[in-house]
């Protein structure tokens, strides 16, 4: 039986499609919608979200957030363009979808660990 990587892009694309199912709604209604109608007042303040951000669980968090949505996206836009007939380029395509995963999940760090 032949080794295959599948089992572990697979594995991404099913944790980024939770995250991006449960974790990044909720985001976005927090910071994208509730913030700026005034609902929840001055919690996301600069003074009190510094102290949060910086924290090393919630860099962690912030890291999770939006790397495997990256490997989730890289994942269904490889066998997107496989379904509409790039079929001679397969491993090509591969490298740039999860290469530009793996490059966002660096700069995600980078940005995350420079804070």
């Amino acid at each position: 039986m032949a080794r295959t990587r599948e089992p572990f892009w697979w594995l991404l694309f099913a944790a980024g499609g939770t995250v991006a199912a449960f974790l990044v709604p909720v985001h976005i209604l927090l910071t994208g919608i509730a913030v700026p109608a005034g609902w929840i007042g001055d919690a996301f303040a600069y003074e009190r979200i510094l102290p949060l951000v910086t924290h090393p669980l919630s860099r962690l968090y912030l890291f999770v957030l939006i790397t495997l949505p990256l490997f989730h996206w890289a994942h269904r836009f490889r066998f997107t363009l496989a379904d509409l007939g790039l079929h001679g380029a397969r491993r090509l395509v591969a490298v740039l979808c999860y290469g530009s995963a793996f490059l966002g999940a660096i700069l995600a760090a980078v940005v995350l660990v420079s804070l």
